[in-house]
């Protein structure tokens, strides 16, 4: 069954920020607390979106979570009304503000794993939203993510929702940012790559020593069993612990995989000859296509910053395929030789294009970490909520949108001024509307939201 592969990509919301607060993300780190431009985030984001699309790839958006999350605040003990509970918490600790203020949510790449219908048992398309319980500011996402893809993808005769892990340690979940999928072509059946950092209940006690290793085996495990996987559709692959020390905190920063081709880095993973051996003994009629980055082309430091395996691999009607890439990969010399080098050689590789994403690259995400895959059949994608696919129209309906809401400039000082919530929550409200999503915040309920699916 012919199907096709469309990137959700995330909306950066009106109260984009630079918290500072994913420790093991180097990029993150650096800019804690400097100025933002949510204007300039969303719009870079809208362009690429646009851009894509111009070319012919399925595009799609998905919404921003509200920030600050005054839920959060107020599980954390703060109470009156919405403008009390942010002056309190600005008033007790920054932290807890800048906490429920984090603008990591339009990081879609950690939203979720999907596994397409053409894998599950049941014939859906599965969904199981991350906990990222390794960050308490990644942890509140879960259920806001729930409900929008609860709304996008609402019909249960073609998706099947699961709710996100137990949000324990031993169950880390990152979402797709450690998950891809390799296949002949998009309708056939594939092999799901899980990626782990360390494993909490076997003999194998790898892990790294300076940063967390934020997805664990045993949630890789029960996802695939959630969306009814197959043993010989799936491989699991530890990460190498002296990457995620050198700043790696997710697999796709560091490889990158579509149709049967997988970009890595040689030091992406433990044991990867084993790791590729399976791959390819289970990928059905078609052979794995490995790039492997040397170290002596591109150091893993290199690769962490220029972001040059968070990238996006996109399929093209002749059988080869884009790389898209950071404006930083131009940046650094040596990327940017090898890439040149990498156009010239013979591979599937035969475009690289590049965007700027400055204001997201600043907190710690590239062009992978904006989007989340979904390959969907046409019937599938019939029954997406239209609203969120993206056109000419929606695009220039989103720029407007943007330009009528959003600051160019931002602080955590900012985030505690009331007059932001109520302009956010204004833009929010508006935005449900043009994408026809209906209500998927708490705020537009006027009472406290039941988190069950």
């Amino acid at each position: 069954m012919k199907a096709f592969e469309v990137n959700f990509d995330g909306l950066v919301g009106p109260t984009h920020n630079y918290g500072g607060l994913s420790f093991g993300n180097i990029a993150s780190e650096s800019n804690i607390s400097e100025a933002s431009n949510p204007r300039e985030a969303a719009l870079q984001g809208l362009k690429k979106m646009k851009a894509l699309h111009d070319r012919g790839f399925k595009q799609a958006v998905l919404p921003p979570h509200e920030r600050p999350c005054i839920q959060t605040l107020r599980d954390i003990g703060f109470a009156g009304t919405d403008e009390c509970v942010l002056s309190e918490a600005a008033k007790h600790n920054r932290l807890f503000l800048s906490l429920a203020s984090s603008a990591s949510s339009m990081w879609t790449a950690n939203a979720a794993t999907v596994s397409p219908s053409a894998d599950t048992t049941d014939g859906r398309v599965h969904f199981t939203a991350a906990n990222l319980n390794d960050k308490f500011h990644r942890s509140i996402e879960h259920p806001t993510t729930s409900r929008i893809l609860a709304s996008i993808f609402a019909n249960d005769k073609h998706f099947a929702h699961h709710r996100a892990l137990p949000a324990v340690s031993q169950f880390g979940d990152e979402g797709a940012a450690n998950h891809t999928r390799l296949c002949r072509d998009y309708g056939s059946p594939g092999v799901e790559l899980f990626v782990y950092g360390r494993s909490e209940f076997s003999a194998n006690r790898s892990r790294p020593l300076k940063y967390p290793a934020r997805q664990t085996l045993e949630a890789s495990e029960a996802v695939a069993r959630l969306h009814g996987l197959a043993d010989s559709q799936v491989v699991y692959a530890q990460q190498n612990p002296k990457v995620i020390d050198a700043g790696v905190f997710h697999n796709d920063v560091i490889a990158v995989g579509n149709g049967n081709v997988l970009f890595y880095h040689e030091h992406a993973f433990l044991h990867t000859s084993r790791v590729l051996r399976e791959i390819d003994a289970k990928l059905q009629q078609t052979q794995l296509q490995a790039i492997q980055v040397k170290d002596t082309d591109v150091t893993v430091s290199e690769a962490v910053r220029s972001y040059l395996f968070n990238s996006q691999l996109l399929s093209l009607d002749h059988g080869k395929m884009a790389l898209v890439v950071p404006h930083e990969c131009l940046e650094n010399a040596r990327v940017s030789s090898y890439l040149d080098k990498l156009k010239a050689a013979e591979n599937p590789i035969s475009e690289v294009m590049v965007f700027d994403l400055k204001q997201s690259m600043k907190n710690g995400g590239g062009p992978a970490c904006l989007r989340l895959r979904v390959v969907l059949t046409e019937q599938e994608m019939a029954a997406v909520a239209p609203g969120v696919m993206m056109s000419d129209a929606v695009y220039c309906a989103l720029v407007d949108w943007v330009n009528k809401h959003y600051r160019d400039s931002l602080t955590l000082e900012d985030i505690k001024d009331p007059k932001l919530l109520t302009e956010s929550r204004q833009a929010l409200d508006e935005l449900t509307q043009l994408l026809g999503l209906g209500s998927i915040y708490p705020f537009q309920q006027n009472r406290s939201f039941d988190y069950e699916l």
